[in-house]
C-alpha cells in the first residue's frame, strides 16, 4: 500500500525537527514498509527537501538509530566526568540510568522500532554496528580506569556484559509496559555489579499497581 505523499516545499520550515522526521518515517515505515518507503516519501510528508533529510541523517536506517546513537554519547560524555573514587560498576549504573529517560507511554513506539529492526534484514545487519558503539562506550571506560588497554579481557567483560543486563533489562520493560525504564535497568545493573549472587536475584521490579509473580501464586 502506498501513501500519496504532500508536494515537497524548499527550504525546512521552522517547525520542522529531527525528532519530527523520526516520527513520520517510523509512521511510513510501519504503514508500508521498511524497504518499501523512500527518503523522498519522509521528506515530503515533512514538508521538507531530500537535502535537508540528509542534514539530520547520513541514511534511510539512521532514523530508526538516531535516538540510541544520542544515548551512545550521552553515556561516554556522562562516564567521562564521574569521580575517580566512584566505583566502576555504580559509575556505569549511574550514567546508564541517566541517559535514559523512557517511559511507559513511549512503549508503542518503541515496540514499533524494535519490531522493524527485528524483521528487516537491513537493520538487523546495522544492529550489530550500533550495539558496538554502546558496548564500547563502557569498555573504554573501564579500560581508562583500569589502565588495560580496551580490547584487553576485563575492559570487554564488563563492556558485554552490562550490555547484555541493559537488553535483559529494556526487553522486560516493553512487555509490562508499566514504570519508568529505568526501574528494570538499575535492577538489572544492580544485580550484575553483585555478581549475579543469589541474593541479587530477587524479584522483578514492577511498576505501582502490579503484584508480583510470587504474591500472585500465594492468593
Amino acid at each position: 500500500m502506498s501513501v500519496a505523499a504532500p508536494p515537497a516545499r524548499r527550504g525546512r520550515p521552522p517547525g520542522t525537527s529531527r525528532r519530527e522526521l523520526e516520527v513520520i518515517a517510523l509512521r511510513l515505515f510501519t504503514a508500508n514498509g521498511f524497504e518499501e518507503t523512500t527518503v523522498d516519501q519522509i521528506a515530503a510528508e515533512a514538508g521538507v527537501s531530500r537535502r535537508a533529510f540528509f542534514r539530520y541523517f547520513d541514511s534511510k536506517p539512521d532514523v530508526l538509530w538516531g535516538a540510541f546513537d544520542t544515548e551512545v554519547a550521552t553515556i561516554r560524555a556522562l562516564l567521562d566526568e564521574v569521580p575517580a573514587d566512584l566505583p566502576v560498576m555504580a559509575a556505569v549504573r549511574q550514567a546508564v540510568l541517566a541517559a535514559n529517560h523512557y517511559r511507559a507511554a513511549d512503549v508503542p513506539e518503541l515496540r514499533a522500532r524494535m519490531s522493524l529492526i527485528g524483521s528487516v534484514p537491513a537493520l538487523m545487519a546495522s544492529a550489530a554496528v550500533h550495539y558496538y558503539a554502546w558496548e564500547r562506550a563502557i569498555s573504554d571506560f573501564v579500560a581508562r580506569r583500569t589502565g588495560q588497554p580496551a580490547d584487553s579481557l576485563y575492559p570487554l567483560a564488563v563492556g558485554r556484559a552490562t550490555l547484555a543486563a541493559c537488553r535483559a533489562g529494556y526487553d522486560r520493560w516493553v512487555v509490562h509496559a508499566d514504570a519508568d525504564l529505568t526501574v528494570y535497568l538499575d535492577a538489572a545493573l544492580r544485580a550484575l555489579a553483585a555478581g549475579f549472587a543469589d541474593h541479587a536475584l530477587i524479584e522483578e521490579p514492577r511498576g505501582p499497581g502490579r503484584v508480583s509473580q510470587t504474591a500472585r501464586h500465594r492468593r
